[in-house]
């Protein structure tokens, strides 16, 4: 049997993604380092087994996949990646295509699409293993001509949002990768802004971790109708038999990370791209992790977390804000696609890839269609700008301040939801205070100012002639 297309690791997303291809209707030759996951793998898959043709050796691989031939690496990004192609290339011919579909860092991709001696793409999958298995959201970036030799299949396996894929090309070499990283970021800020709220409810409100799922749930029927809001009350609702209450109540509170969420706000400092909200997930992510630290604190300082007065806040204010929270996060994330676009000539395609997350991803939501709509209306505004949202911040963010107010007078941390307060309110400060900043340059390093009344720059103060 002559395979439509070959996958190389079966890890976790590797088979998910394999058993997907398989049963859209496509025969996959399969691959892996240790050759007896292959077999076993076909012989798991049920039904599904005729179509899929393990290998013993690179070169069975090769030869089992019809010509021109595309192969899919679900390797771990880094080296491995690396040592794949390089042993990979020799064995195919000069039209066969080469497919990072792993967690790349995008300028590897850049690196491997400019070094390739073949066709080369680099995708971003994004629906974890759920979404691998039964429709993922992907993000091509590489050549068009090849992404258009493999979008029938890749545009099959992935999700559906009313019958179009989530599936699109982004533009060239590292694009795809990249609109992952910032996806990962906006789904770290995004994560840390509900669990923001989660502590105000239990801390804050001394609520039980049953009837803060319930909270979620209705939430979800609303404005924040989204796949993370929805998982959030399905894990503070479930009940751990080994401890005889809330599982949620038993897990060690120090967040793991794979490190796209930091590559995120690295590229952002690059890019001259203000990503506040994103930094100060990255950032909480950190501090979780210093569990004795913490602990030292609390001993020395006291607890900070302290219950609220009764009615103090209302679910209804700790929904807007996390309406609000969310309308900023997305926007300083698409702002910051826009600004790569600039920078390495991409032209990403706003609209696209909202339409593209919209389904299979972690950061699936229902507000993804008005900012796809609003984008196409125009990309070059900032999403919060756009007279849709613009609506939902003037009805939602004094829900926001509220809520970041009580949390700084009764101690429960909210860097998210306060950073994209701060980005908010610096967006609509036509007159800041940057000129003392250039004052202060210029007092120390004589770098020159530019004048309001009239227009001037280069200009100096009178310390320069001291």
């Amino acid at each position: 049997m002559s395979s439509d297309i070959g996958l190389i690791g079966l890890g976790t997303m590797g088979a998910a993604l394999a058993l997907n291809i398989a049963e859209t209707g496509f025969d996959i030759a399969v691959w892996n380092r240790t050759t007896s996951v292959a077999h076993d793998f076909a012989k798991g898959a049920g039904d599904l087994a005729s179509r899929i043709t393990p290998a013993e050796t690179l070169e069975d691989l090769v030869a089992a996949i019809s010509e021109p031939r595309a192969i899919i690496l679900m390797v771990p990004a880094g080296e491995a990646v690396d040592a794949q192609i390089e042993a990979l290339r020799p064995l195919m011919g000069p039209d066969d295509l080469i497919i990072d579909a792993g967690n790349a860092n995008f300028h590897d991709t850049n690196r491997r699409a400019r070094a390739a001696t073949g066709p080369f793409l680099g995708i971003g999958v994004s629906g974890g293993e759920e979404g691998a298995r039964h429709g993922p959201s992907i993000m091509g970036g590489g050549i068009r001509a090849h992404w258009d030799r493999v979008a029938h299949i890749l545009e099959a396996i992935s999700a559906k949002y009313n019958g179009t894929p989530c599936a699109t090309w982004m533009g060239e070499e590292g694009a795809g990768h990249f609109v992952k990283a910032v996806h990962n970021g906006i789904e770290y800020a995004d994560m840390q802004m509900i669990a923001e709220v989660y502590g105000i409810l239990r801390d804050g409100m001394n609520m039980r971790a049953a009837d803060i799922g319930a909270v979620f749930d209705r939430w979800n029927e609303g404005p924040l109708r989204s796949y993370l809001i929805e998982i959030s009350g399905k894990v503070a609702g479930a009940y751990d038999t080994a401890a005889n209450g809330p599982l949620l109540d038993v897990i060690v509170d120090a967040a793991g990370q794979k490190g796209t969420g930091r590559w995120t706000v690295i590229e952002a400092q690059h890019l001259a791209a203000p990503v506040p909200a994103i930094e100060a997930a990255v950032v909480a992510r950190n501090l979780s992790s210093q569990r004795d630290a913490r602990a030292a604190g609390e001993a020395l300082f006291g607890a900070a977390p302290k219950e609220l007065p009764e009615g103090t806040l209302s679910e209804t204010v700790l929904e807007q804000a996390m309406i609000a929270g969310k309308i900023l996060c997305y926007a300083q994330g698409f702002a910051m696609i826009s600004a790569a676009s600039d920078a390495f000539g991409w032209a990403l395609p706003l609209p696209d890839i909202a339409r593209v997350w919209r389904e299979g991803c972690i950061i699936r939501s229902d507000m993804l269609n008005d900012m796809a709509a609003a984008l196409t209306e125009d990309p070059d505004r900032n999403l919060m700008l756009a007279p849709h949202f613009a609506n939902l911040l003037k009805m939602n963010h004094d829900g926001l301040r509220e809520v970041v107010a009580q949390g700084a007078l009764y101690g429960l941390p909210v860097p998210a939801l306060s950073s994209g307060l701060a980005y908010f309110d610096a967006m609509r400060t036509h007159r800041g205070t940057a000129n003392m900043i250039q004052g202060q340059r210029d007092f120390f390093g004589l770098h020159g100012f530019e004048r309001l009344d009239d227009g001037s720059t280069g200009q100096h103060g009178p310390w320069a002639h001291d």
